[in-house]
């Protein structure tokens, strides 16, 4: 990235229920878990134990039909209950005693809302380009460089540059490439930098406003989740294959180059951030 461009915080995102769509934010905190609230609740799987993901569409087809907001803005330590929207648009609390009920009638599986991972925690992934095979869905392990009991993927925060979804429209003109189909926690405006600039920030440190500060640990891999239809956006296979595929990087996590969008990061400082507040890359 041109280093002398004014990159800026456009806008925050945050997901209460994991993988359920979420807020999108003027300011957020982080702390040491990421955005606080983020990920906080997810649904388990009362009969295998695994984690409610969208990574597999074919056991929870239509998961991002579901919303998620704070009924009041959360406190590091004191959550609020979540309103939950169903698909059919009901709503419920997460904190009814019959919320667990209702939305396993919409899953038809019986799911329970937690707010702890479980031990050794596991999600399903579906990969559609080993349907067939007997590797066609994998157990995923949670929160792999997250703190342990919570729900996420890998790391606790994930950003994405503007330029990146700049340079996959330009490879992919019919497709969609929406911040909402990536599930950031914050999206940087990188000032008409070109290319996939945050592949060169990994084992950088980005410094937001005056005091927030994070560790680029890895490219994000990407996943069948990316292709499915939300809201109005459609379900499009080419999002993967003419974009994403683009930009296979090398991921120390994985050990292994692979198909990324954006970075995650871990929180050094916290704070407050705001859209408008400046990025440097350290």
């Amino acid at each position: 990235m041109n280093m002398t461009a004014k990159a800026t915080v456009a806008t925050a995102w945050r997901y209460p229920v994991k993988s359920m769509m979420g807020e999108e934010l003027n300011a957020a905190v982080l702390t040491e878990r990421g955005l606080v609230g983020d990920r906080a609740f997810a649904l388990v799987d009362e009969e295998t134990g695994k984690v409610v993901s969208a990574k597999n569409p074919q056991k929870w087809p239509d998961f991002f039909a579901f919303h998620a907001a704070y009924v009041a803005p959360p406190e590091d330590a004191n959550l609020p209950a979540v309103w939950i929207s169903l698909p059919d648009g009901r709503v419920v609390r997460s904190d009814d005693a019959s919320a667990n009920d209702e939305i396993s009638k919409t899953l038809s599986r019986k799911v329970a809302l937690k707010q702890l991972a479980p031990e050794s925690a596991q999600l399903e992934q579906y990969w559609p380009e080993h349907a067939g095979q007997d590797d066609e869905v994998t157990a995923e392990a949670v929160a792999g460089d997250a703190p342990a009991g919570s729900f996420f993927d890998y790391a606790t925060v994930h950003l994405l540059t503007t330029s990146t979804l700049d340079e996959l429209r330009a490879a992919y003109p019919p497709g969609r490439f929406e911040v909402r189909r990536f599930r950031p926690n914050i999206v940087i405006d990188t000032a008409g930098a070109k290319g996939f600039v945050e592949n060169d920030w990994v084992g950088k440190t980005l410094q937001i406003g005056d005091s927030v500060r994070l560790q680029i640990t890895d490219p994000c891999p990407r996943c069948v989740m990316t292709t499915l239809a939300q809201g109005d956006l459609p379900r499009d296979p080419g999002i993967f294959k003419h974009g994403i595929a683009r930009n296979s990087v090398h991921v120390p996590f994985a050990g292994r180059a692979l198909p990324s969008v954006g970075v995650y990061a871990k929180v050094l400082a916290g704070g407050t951030i705001r859209r408008g507040d400046s990025v440097r890359v350290l």
